[in-house]
């Protein structure tokens, strides 16, 4: 692989975990330092920013990116995990037909927009006690989370429908929407439900925009869900899924390179950037801070490498958070550049 260290984006196919998604990387990128930033269900596909290398650092300030979300909301029913793949806890007795777009619109207008507080769905990937409450839940333990502030910049709806299933009549509501990190749209789903009176659940999810990165981008990797059956200890036979790259891709170096964001742009894409001089490119090296001011988590760059993300520390002084290259690299670097 012609790159040690950047980032990748992935269009996750639908069945598969992000972690599926992370261990087909590895295989694809030939290193097992891999990570993603921000997690999608398996029933959600879209957007999976992938680091691998030293990048890995980087992705705690992508997790923080805002994302735009396509959307399918269920309203006449509820599920145990806000979605299509749990169990259908309750279909209504309220008519659902007799709800109109326009009460749609103005539930999520006064209530789904803007600064909210919202509880995360009961299966989802917060932490209780250092345990992720979807697996608490599905030890049939009582969950309980706390609301957390979330901004919901946009929630547009694009189209309502009848839909007639298992004898029973449904409202699908399409939507856009666009929201700051840690939102939940299951729980956007859930809560447009309760207020309308009739329960709501997600049908479809696709994640097409985290920060820059966009799923459309010519440099999105397309991956597939691919079932396999492998036999237990015990001599049981398990299907499994599992994420998958193309084998033209797998195939193609030069490909696979040209897919790749390297760390310094991925970093312009979501963080201010704060160019360095020799001096201050050697200070960060050793962890030194620089005689400089920055507002917020910065870029630092010099001669175009990532060298550091600095923050705010004291008066007319910036401090390193994470030091991407060493004195070592650093004097690699300047040799070839000279």
């Amino acid at each position: 692989m012609k790159h040690s260290s950047g980032v990748i984006i992935v269009d996750k196919p639908k069945g598969v975990t992000s972690h599926d998604v992370v261990a087909a990387c590895r295989g694809l990128l030939h290193t097992k330092k891999v990570g993603h930033a921000g997690t999608l269900d398996p029933m959600a596909t879209g957007v999976l920013v992938i680091g691998f290398g030293a990048a890995t650092r980087l992705l705690n300030s992508l997790v923080g990116a805002s994302k735009t979300y396509e959307t399918t909301i269920r309203l006449g029913a509820t599920s145990t995990t806000d979605d299509a793949d749990g169990d259908i806890t309750h279909t209504l007795e309220a008519d659902v037909t007799t709800i109109t777009r326009e009460d749609i619109e103005r539930a999520i207008a006064e209530h789904l927009t803007g600064d909210i507080l919202q509880v995360p769905s009961t299966y989802s990937a917060k932490k209780v006690h250092g345990q992720r409450a979807y697996d608490l839940a599905r030890n049939g333990q009582d969950v309980q989370l706390d609301a957390n502030p979330v901004t919901i910049e946009d929630f547009t709806v694009t189209d309502v429908r009848c839909v007639d299933e298992s004898e029973s009549t449904y409202l699908d509501v399409d939507a856009t929407v666009t929201c700051s990190a840690g939102t939940y749209i299951r729980a956007l789903g859930r809560d447009l439900g309760e207020l309308l009176h009739v329960g709501g659940y997600l049908t479809m999810l696709r994640r097409t925009r985290v920060g820059m990165f966009d799923a459309d981008s010519q440099k999105t990797i397309r991956m597939t869900a691919q079932s396999y059956e492998f036999t237990q200890k015990d001599g049981e036979v398990v299907q499994r899924t599992k994420a998958q790259a193309s084998k033209e891709l797998k195939e193609n170096e030069e490909e696979l390179a040209e897919k790749v964001i390297l760390p310094a742009d991925a970093a312009r894409a979501v963080l201010p950037v704060r160019e360095l001089t020799a001096q201050q490119a050697v200070d960060i090296c050793f962890g030194r801070p620089l005689k400089t001011s920055v507002k917020t988590l910065t870029a630092a760059l010099y001669r175009g490498q990532l060298m550091a993300l600095v923050e705010p520390w004291k008066p007319n002084l910036a401090k390193p958070s994470t030091v991407f290259m060493t004195a070592e690299e650093l004097a690699r670097l300047a040799t070839q550049t000279a």
